[in-house]
């Protein structure tokens, strides 16, 4: 009953209702938050929790599911005239965004026009995890409706232009979406240079519109709207068909995977049970939910498939590194692509000194997991920086 960013759904069926495929089954009050629809044909029979990635005990519906899928019936395409109808049919949708941490889409789209002169969309192409190619295959596959979402958005909601950013080392991605955008003036394609962690958002808008999105500023506060491509593809499937977001791409991959492959699979769906679809040749002594870099290691099986899971990474025999005395080599600062200071952090949350964490601005910090990855000494800074995070908050 929680996908990403926002407050959790409450279920609109029962233990014992038979539901249909695209059916509505949870929704909320809340602006921040989005609705959950059936990703499968068959009966409800239990009403249950589950812990999610985070280690959250989350509501959950278990479906004994048919053979076979039969449609709801009330799924038809939305009648979609002003800007005010279409946030509405994206919200309905249950559509969150696909290349983060899940803000639902139809909240991002609904800015204050009178406070923000947004005139960029910014459509993020550029997959910049190691393993993931969802989004890759989501330009090689559905490049007309990429191009069909984003006229829709800038259309509805007003904006001038869109750029779509994709790196360099996805040179065939790069060059058909070019050819698609040659009769479109107001949509252009941008090579972004190979590196990590080029999908961050400042880091995005920078290299795509070279403006800067301020400290603790939005991206609206720049002009700019960030959105995945595999997400504004599936407005444009949405608007025709009608069908909600209940199933999405994810990547199948690591050390012990014989076939690397992208699998479209239910929302929903156990780890469990995708693991049974994946080409392994040993039993994996790790999953990571993610990439490699910002993922999170998954330690039940029955750990559902959610709207923000992207890949299901195995792995086996991964090495143990014990952690060793700072050396003060400056690596980590280097690796920072905010410039921030990760020993400092390290120090000032184990002191635990409000005042210098606030100073060295370690909410800028976006987790990219760079400072823990180039560290001779294999300490753990990204993990202490998400602690100094969570004890400013708290205080």
């Amino acid at each position: 009953m929680a996908h990403g960013i926002g407050a959790p759904c409450v279920p609109v069926v029962e233990k014992g209702d038979y539901v249909k495929t695209g059916q509505l089954i949870a929704d909320s009050e809340a602006f921040i938050s989005a609705p959950i629809h059936s990703s499968v044909t068959g009966k409800i029979i239990e009403e249950t929790s589950v812990l999610d990635i985070n280690g959250n005990l989350i509501k959950a519906l278990v479906i004994d599911t048919e053979q076979k899928n039969y449609f709801c019936s009330k799924i038809t395409p939305p009648k979609i005239d002003t800007r005010e109808e279409f946030i509405k049919a994206v919200r309905a949708s249950g559509l969150v965004g696909l290349g983060g941490a899940g803000f639902p889409t139809h909240a991002k789209l609904n800015y204050d026009r009178e406070k923000y002169n947004v005139d960029v969309l910014v459509v993020n192409g550029s997959e910049c995890e190691p393993y993931v190619t969802t989004d890759y295959r989501e330009i090689m596959e559905s490049s007309e409706d990429i191009i069909k979402g984003i006229k829709l958005i800038l259309e509805k909601c007003g904006i001038s232009r869109a750029v779509i950013g994709i790196e360099r080392n996805m040179p065939h991605a790069v060059r058909l979406m070019r050819e698609r955008v040659a009769d479109e003036p107001n949509i252009t394609v941008k090579a972004l240079p190979t590196y990590y962690p080029q999908g961050a958002e400042k880091v995005l808008v920078y290299n795509t519109t070279r403006r800067i999105v301020k400290e603790k500023q939005l991206p609206y506060s720049a002009g700019c709207i960030i959105m995945n491509v595999t997400s504004v593809a599936f407005i444009a499937r949405y608007m025709e068909t009608g069908i909600p977001f209940i199933s999405r791409r994810v990547t199948i991959d690591g050390n012990i995977v014989n076939k690397p492959s992208n699998l479209t699979v239910p929302l929903g769906m156990t780890l469990g049970e995708l693991m049974k679809k994946a080409d392994l040749r040993l039993q994996p002594d790790r999953i990571i939910f993610g990439g490699p870099m910002m993922g999170k290691s998954v330690y039940d099986l029955n750990t559902p498939i959610g709207k923000t899971t992207g890949a299901v990474l195995f792995f086996k025999d991964m090495p143990e590194d014990r952690a060793t005395s700072c050396i003060r080599c400056g690596k980590c600062l280097r690796a920072c692509s905010m410039n921030l200071m990760p020993t400092e952090f390290e120090k000032s949350y184990e002191m635990r000194d409000l005042k210098r964490l606030r100073k060295l601005r370690v909410d800028l910090c976006m987790e990219c997991g760079s400072c823990s990855y180039i560290c001779p000494g294999k300490r753990n800074l990204t993990e202490r920086n998400k602690l100094a995070k969570d004890l400013l908050r708290g205080s």
